[in-house]
């Protein structure tokens, strides 16, 4: 008798290709809108996760500020500087970074590197009579001990010793437009910019190019990391850094040193690379609950317009129920046979519209440098939600069908 049901079932979708058509185009689209804009975010989520994950376990990023990372800052009553060489209340403003700080920082126990950071120097310099734009960023020899990351495939790394040199990233030795590599080791840089309203050059010379990472956040592929020294006398900081990098002695040991450098020195922002992925983590799973709900919107305009044609289907087929009733089909079987139609439109709707999700988020990350997340599970969710939909908005008009009475649907016009 199923069989039956199913076949009826598939006999009235044909013969009403057109509707079906319709139905299935609407189910469609939000199933291709729900599972392309996941894949993304999805796929988003995983190169960020990735990006922070090359810092280590056992890395620390400390910035100026007390509000980010959870209660960063340390209070100190009394005025004692005891326990605390920069104590004073943490409300009296930003702390500074600079040498004094990462010096207190370096004496801290389990502590291994501490290593000073400053970025955000945009420059521009010509090369082959392009014009490039792209941000210093200064640091020590300890950098590329901290940051396992950043292998360098050609020339050698920073040393302390340096000073107008400039260790380069892929995509700055050989842009995307090049088919050929346009900076290698031993060629000159020179960079301009404005401080304080003065034009500035800077010479530099490139010591090393780093392996391409293809990351979309915080990628290496476009860093000039030069020394700290140079970076500070350039952009005339005064010894200020943006950043410290702490290398704790291990794993094991950082969330000890997260919290006696919060005790030593306040008014910053400790963050590990855990807490960071936490961060990055909820903050993209809102956004993507968010996006998810918008496109589920035009799954319910589509169950709206399933309602619709069923229903006229109910209508269109009232003798044809009424025979059905009068050989001995039970309200049961009539209404698995108008739910049959929908969870059949379900699922057709549900795979063509999840693949052609896959497809669409696979194109849009290739032009944009994101490789997107292609998770069958999150296909079979969004069929299997079509299939929902489907049902939920088709119930009324197959039960309307199931509870017709045959006499009066054999003599329905």
């Amino acid at each position: 008798m199923l069989r039956d049901i199913i076949g009826s079932a598939w006999s009235g979708v044909k013969s009403r290709k057109f509707r079906f058509a319709l139905n299935l185009i609407g189910i469609l689209i939000g199933c291709a809108a729900v599972t392309s804009l996941i894949s993304l975010t999805q796929g988003l989520s995983n190169n960020i996760s990735g990006q922070l994950g090359t810092l280590g376990a056992s890395t620390i990023t400390i910035s100026p500020g007390g509000g980010f990372g959870g209660g960063a800052s340390n209070p100190i009553s009394g005025g004692s500087t005891g326990s605390n060489p920069f104590g004073g209340s943490a409300s009296t403003g930003t702390r500074t970074l600079d040498y004094k700080v990462a010096s207190v920082i370096s004496k801290i126990p389990d502590v291994k590197n501490v290593v000073p950071v400053d970025s955000g120097g945009a420059v521009t310099y010509s090369v082959n009579g392009k014009t490039y734009s792209h941000s210093l960023t200064g640091s020590t020899d300890v950098y590329f001990d901290v940051n396992k990351s950043l292998e360098v495939v050609q020339g050698r790394a920073l040393l302390r010793s340096d000073t107008g040199v400039a260790v380069i990233g892929a995509d700055i030795a050989q842009p995307t437009d090049s088919s050929t590599q346009i900076i290698g080791v031993g060629d000159r840089i020179k960079v301009t910019t404005t401080v304080n309203d003065v034009s500035k050059q800077l010479t530099l010379r490139v010591v090393g190019v780093l392996k391409r990472t293809g990351g979309s956040f915080g990628s290496s592929d476009t860093a000039i990391i030069i020394p700290i020294t140079t970076f500070d006398q350039f952009f005339e900081k005064n010894g200020k850094y943006s950043t410290i990098q702490v290398l704790a002695s291990s794993p094991d040991k950082i969330d000890v040193v997260s919290q006696k450098i919060k005790d030593s020195v306040s008014n910053i922002n400790v963050i590990t690379a855990a807490a960071a992925q936490g961060l990055v983590t909820s903050i993209l799973g809102t956004i993507q609950a968010v996006l998810g709900g918008i496109a589920a919107i035009s799954l319910v305009v589509a169950g709206v317009g399933i309602i619709n044609t069923m229903t006229i289907s109910v209508l269109e087929r009232t003798k044809e129920i009424g025979v059905l009733k009068a050989l001995g089909a039970k309200g049961r079987d009539i209404l698995v046979l108008f739910l049959s139609e929908a969870v059949l439109t379900g699922i057709v709707g549900g795979i063509i519209g999840a693949a052609l999700g896959f497809v669409v988020s696979s194109v849009a990350g290739n032009l944009i440098g994101l490789a997107a997340a292609i998770n069958l599970y999150l296909g079979l969710i969004v069929v299997g939600f079509a299939v929902l939909t489907c049902v939920a908005s088709g119930i009324y008009p197959a039960w309307h069908a199931a509870k017709m009475n045959p006499v009066d649907a054999l003599r329905h016009e």
